[in-house]
C-alpha cells in the first residue's frame, strides 16, 4: 500500500508566496506578484490544488481586494488586505475579527515573522487573494459563520493530514464557538442532507452544524465550550447506531447489530422480529409500529448520550 501524501494548509502557503514577493519588491521597488499552488495531497479539502496570489506594492491601488469595505491587518509599514477570492469576516465570534481578512493567527504571525526579518520603512500594501475562492467557498460554511467573498487562510500546525478528520472536526469547532458567540445556548446538530433540510424548517441556520458523522467528538467539543442543550437530528439507521454506543457513524467503524436490536425489541414490546429478512432497519420498521420504535430508538439515544456526557442536555429528532 503507497503512503498518502501530506501536504500544507493555504496559510503556508501564502506566506511562502509573501516572503517570495517581498524580496522581488524590496529590489524592484514595483508591484511584485507570487503564485502558488497548494500542494497535492490525499486530504478531502476543497482547496486542494487551489491557487494562491499575494500582491506587494507601494500603492493601495495597484490592488484587487475583495469589494466588501474592511480593514487592513497592520504591522509596522505592513498593510494586509483581503484580496479577490479570500473572505472578510463580518460577525463575531471567529478568531479573525470582525471587519477584517479572513486569515487566521498562525499564518498572519508566520507573514509578520517573515517581515520583520527584512529592513523596510516605508508603507507597502499587500494582497493574499485565491483564484476562484468565490466558488471555492460555496462549498464550506463560510457564508453561514460570516466570511464572505472567498475563503479563509487557515492553519495551524501548518500541515493538512491525509484523508484525515481534522479539518472537518475544525470547521465544527468554528461553527460550534460561532453559535456560542452569537448567544445561542442549544445547538442543533444533523447527520445528513434530510436531517439539515429538517432542521432549517425548526430552527435559525446559525446554530445549526452539519457532523458529518461525527456525533461523540462533536457533543464533547459541545461540552467543552459550555453549551448544555443539543438538539440531534438524524434518521433512523444512524440514530440505531449511536443507541449501540457507536461513537462514529460511518460504516467503516461499524454496522448496525440486528441481532442484539432483535432482543431489545423482544425485551421491550414483546415481540420476535424477523432480522432475516430484514436487513435494514426500515425494514425491521414495517413489522412494528412506527411511532412506538422511534419513540424506543430515541429514548436510546437520548440515554446513551447522557452516559457519555452527564451534563448535557440532549433531545434527540429521528426523521
Amino acid at each position: 500500500m503507497s503512503r498518502l501524501k501530506r501536504g500544507y494548509t493555504t496559510g503556508v502557503h501564502a506566506s511562502i508566496a509573501f516572503k517570495s514577493a517581498l524580496e522581488a519588491f524590496l529590489v524592484t521597488r514595483e508591484k511584485s506578484i507570487s503564485i502558488t499552488n497548494k500542494m497535492d495531497n490525499d486530504d478531502l479539502d476543497v482547496t486542494k490544488g487551489c491557487e494562491i496570489v499575494v500582491t506587494i506594492s507601494n500603492r493601495l491601488e495597484d490592488l484587487n481586494l475583495n469589494p466588501l469595505p474592511h480593514q487592513p491587518y497592520r504591522f509596522k509599514s505592513l498593510n494586509i488586505y483581503a484580496g479577490v477570492g479570500v473572505g472578510v469576516v463580518t460577525k463575531d465570534g471567529l478568531k479573525p475579527p470582525k471587519g477584517y481578512p479572513a486569515i487566521n493567527p498562525t499564518p498572519l504571525n508566520a507573514i509578520k515573522n517573515i517581515y520583520s526579518s527584512f529592513n523596510n520603512n516605508k508603507e507597502i500594501f499587500v494582497t493574499i487573494s485565491v483564484t476562484n475562492g468565490e466558488e471555492l467557498a460555496k462549498e464550506t460554511a463560510n457564508e453561514k459563520v460570516g466570511v464572505v467573498g472567498g475563503i479563509s487562510i487557515l492553519g495551524t500546525t501548518g500541515f493538512v493530514k491525509p484523508i484525515s478528520s481534522s479539518a472537518y472536526i475544525d470547521s465544527i469547532i468554528t461553527e460550534l464557538n460561532f453559535a456560542k458567540s452569537n448567544g445561542y445556548r442549544e445547538v442543533v446538530l444533523t447527520i445528513g442532507n434530510n436531517s439539515f433540510a429538517k432542521a432549517k424548517e425548526l430552527y435559525s441556520i446559525e446554530q445549526i452544524v452539519e457532523i458529518g458523522n461525527f456525533v461523540y467528538d462533536s457533543i464533547e467539543i459541545v461540552d467543552s465550550i459550555g453549551i448544555k442543550r443539543v438538539i440531534l437530528i438524524c434518521g433512523i439507521g444512524k440514530a440505531t447506531k449511536v443507541m449501540q454506543n457507536h461513537k462514529n457513524t460511518h460504516n467503516r467503524f461499524g454496522q448496525i447489530d440486528f441481532k442484539l436490536l432483535q432482543k431489545d425489541i423482544l425485551k421491550e414490546f414483546n415481540i420476535l422480529i424477523d432480522i432475516e429478512n430484514s436487513k435494514t432497519v426500515r425494514g425491521i420498521v414495517s413489522q412494528l409500529d412506527r411511532d412506538k420504535f422511534y419513540k424506543f430508538i430515541k429514548d436510546g439515544v437520548d440515554n446513551r448520550i447522557k452516559l457519555w456526557f452527564p451534563k448535557i442536555e440532549i433531545d434527540t429528532l429521528i426523521i
